[in-house]
């Protein structure tokens, strides 16, 4: 029989501070109505000086532990474009936080797609027999990264975390990941991208007083990304489809990556399925990266969308370029959720 990977367990947490579109307006050339128009975003969190995308996933990793009513796992895999130090990982460390004693852990660096790349490399653990539970994690503080004189970047990013706990299971039982799909094209790595950094352009003078360096600031191309994006999360998400079995039509929630409502409303065009079924929560938090897709889940549990034996799918874009998505049957579970209530709309 195979084993796969089921979800037991699911928890978020965002940083207190809530940044309204009115409060960047005050410093930056934009609006509410510019930001809202553009993206759907109404409002971010951002973590204070001093925390760290660490602590923000040892809170989520809590309380998908206490979700999941047991902090037995074997492995911990950390999902993340911001770690706490470019090294070591910072999975180990949260792990340890965690009192997880001396699991294996280990980051994973797919940018916004990180958090779909790492459930698939915790259902491999399993399915491989490397572990019977896993805690995956999607953490990022972005505020750390971006340039506040960038109004197309610094007023679509927020904080936060979501993890899940999956354990070794039946195909056959709610909340078992049915099929995977993932993909990448390194030759469209500068639309997304922080330039510095890394063995092929280290930062100078990061540590010193004054201004940042520019290129240790996160740089996005806006209109090439949206188009690829909708193409690369269709695409993806109809392979899925078709391994799971299913038609788009029977989908009961669209759970994208939440960058842009439009393109979760033209990826759920592309595949057929009404826009109705796209869950969409970036008006509250912004864009959280690899944080996105468990803080939807989430919130889609908490506003009563997401019942238990809906189906799901999962579809993520992100830097590198990468891609991914997955299909599962949503299990009965109790979530422990830290996370805004919906904002009103402005007239």
């Amino acid at each position: 029989m195979n084993t796969a990977a089921v979800l037991t367990g699911l928890g978020t947490y965002v940083p207190p501070r809530v940044v309204t579109n009115e409060e960047l307006s005050r410093t930056m050339d934009t609006s509410d109505e510019w930001i809202r128009t553009r993206t759907g975003i109404a409002q971010r969190h951002w973590a204070d000086t001093g925390t760290a995308t660490s602590d923000l996933a040892v809170e989520a990793g809590a309380r998908a532990l206490k979700s999941a009513g047991s902090a037995d796992v074997d492995l911990v895999v950390l999902a993340t474009t911001t770690p706490d130090h470019p090294c070591p990982a910072t999975a180990p460390q949260v792990a340890s936080r965690l009192g997880l004693r001396t699991v294996a852990a280990y980051d994973v660096a797919a940018v916004c797609s990180g958090f779909v790349y790492a459930l698939a490399c915790a259902a491999g653990a399993i399915a491989a027999g490397v572990a019977e539970r896993v805690l995956v994690i999607g953490a990022e503080t972005y505020s750390t990264i971006l340039n506040p004189d960038d109004r197309t970047t610094s007023v679509i990013f927020g904080d936060g975390a979501g993890a899940v706990v999956l354990r070794a299971g039946d195909p056959s039982e709610p909340g078992a990941l049915l099929a995977h799909d993932l993909g990448s094209d390194g030759s469209l790595k500068d639309l997304i991208m922080v330039p510095g950094g890394g063995s092929r352009q280290p930062v100078t003078g990061a540590a010193e007083p004054g201004p940042r360096p520019a290129d240790s600031y996160f740089g996005m191309q806006g209109k090439p990304v949206f188009r690829h994006a909708v193409t690369r999360m269709a695409e993806s998400s109809q392979a899925v489809l078709d391994r799971a079995g299913w038609a788009a039509q029977s989908v009961d929630w669209f759970v994208g990556h939440q960058a842009n409502v439009r393109i979760l409303h033209a990826v759920a065009d592309q595949l057929g399925m009404d826009k109705e079924r796209t869950v969409v929560n970036l008006d509250r938090v912004g864009n959280t990266s690899a944080a996105s897709i468990p803080l939807a889940l989430a919130d889609a549990v908490s506003d009563g969308l997401l019942a238990p034996g809906h189906r799901v799918l999962l579809s993520a874009f992100g830097g590198g370029v990468t891609w991914g998505s997955t299909a599962l049957v949503w299990p009965d579970i109790t979530t422990d959720r830290d996370i805004s209530p919906k904002t009103p709309r402005s007239s």
